[in-house]
């Protein structure tokens, strides 16, 4: 079974829904952020007009049979999510895009070679996030060779799915109809959260919350199909997952600790006042980094020849690709504990998922500590 990819399924928010916007409403900004607007509107413009009814091609003798399949499994999944998620399906997942790319959108993410503090984008509706999506490959990559220059670890990240949070119908697409049954699950569930539940500018909230409906949501999928055969390869892969953003987010700790503990007093990263602390930093950062491949490899000898996370070690591992997994991991144990304190009823998980996203975004974050560290009553 293909592994979960964290690399691979990215589910974010990628919200060019912005680019609804009309073109004459951005005459304020320059011509670079104009040009970006233009080449996402194209991008989802694209996307629109290749959309085809499921229902049509479910019952078109032209279309491949195991092509059909799928769409007739997603239909079930998209009403299981609505009827026993709780899940807002509203017209979503009702039609098919065929992209003949393996990729829908590419991400770029960035953050300083000595620090972990990621870079953000501002755009209008959803306000700051981490990351800058692109509909080509080419230019993601061409952004990211501008950002490397000016001194930032950056990270492509190709995304197979995203939530245009309702601008938009969203529908299937052909980057992510391929995955098998459970996979293809929590993606749709995945996506279908953020549609319940978005903070403005908070990227860690809203895709921990969403990864947290996900694999919630494949457990009650694979119960409810009384698969057991499934539900045991899911809760292994699950493990070989936790175990793998345990190594990570234990990885970024060590970084913290090289980037601020070596940090003369009064002095600020990237300065250029202190030149030999810097180049001990770096060195240190570079010991971690190859710590975590080597501790990566003595992993994969528990998993049985499961080589699932070796395509995101293969690229050069910096901060920008680290923090990618810390936004959609780091805030899940808080969910999931939180969802158990209320006996697993998701209505009552959502609505308190829902009153965290009005406050404060320091106060949802302290909120979803405390809870990290309750025991449930039952």
């Amino acid at each position: 079974m293909k592994e979960k990819m964290l690399s691979n399924v990215k589910r974010a928010l990628r919200l060019l829904c912005c680019l609804a916007l009309p073109l004459g409403a951005m005459s304020f900004v320059g011509c670079q952020t104009l040009s970006y607007y233009k080449q996402a509107i194209k991008g989802q413009y694209q996307i629109v007009v290749q959309r085809r009814p499921i229902k049509h091609l479910i019952s078109d003798p032209r279309t491949p049979s195991p092509l059909k399949a799928k769409l007739e499994l997603v239909l079930r999944i998209r009403e299981f999510a609505e009827k026993e998620l709780r899940l807002p399906a509203n017209g979503h997942y009702l039609r098919y895009a065929q992209l003949n790319r393996r990729y829908v959108v590419w991400n770029v993410h960035a953050a300083p070679a000595l620090s972990l503090e990621p870079k953000t984008w501002w755009y209008p509706i959803v306000g700051r996030l981490k990351y800058r999506g692109y509909f080509s490959e080419a230019d993601a990559r061409s952004y990211a060779d501008k950002l490397k220059k000016q001194g930032f670890d950056v990270y492509v990240e190709g995304v197979e799915a995203y939530s245009t949070l309702g601008w938009f119908r969203d529908p299937v697409l052909s980057t992510f109809i391929h995955h098998n049954e459970t996979e293809l699950a929590e993606i749709i569930f995945h996506e279908l959260a953020h549609q319940r539940v978005f903070a403005q500018g908070d990227t860690d909230f809203d895709e921990a919350f969403a990864t947290t409906v996900g694999a919630e949501g494949v457990r009650r999928w694979l119960h409810a199909k009384k698969n057991a055969a499934a539900y045991e390869q899911y809760l292994a892969a699950h493990r070989r997952q936790e175990q793998f953003v345990r190594l990570i987010l234990n990885a970024r700790r060590e970084l913290e600790r090289v980037y601020n503990g070596s940090r003369p007093a009064g002095t600020h990263l990237g300065d250029g006042d202190s030149r030999e602390p810097a180049a001990s930093r770096r060195r240190q950062k570079e010991a971690v980094i190859i710590k975590v491949r080597q501790q990566y490899e003595q992993m994969k000898d528990q998993w049985a020849g499961c080589a699932g996370y070796d395509s995101w070690f293969a690229q050069p591992l910096n901060n920008a690709q680290l923090n990618t997994v810390a936004t959609y991991e780091e805030l899940v144990p808080a969910f999931q504990r939180l969802l158990d304190l209320n006996g697993g009823d998701l209505e009552k998980f959502y609505h308190i998922v829902q009153e965290l996203a009005k406050v404060s975004k320091d106060k949802r974050h302290d909120e979803l500590t405390k809870w990290t560290f309750i025991a449930p009553a039952f």
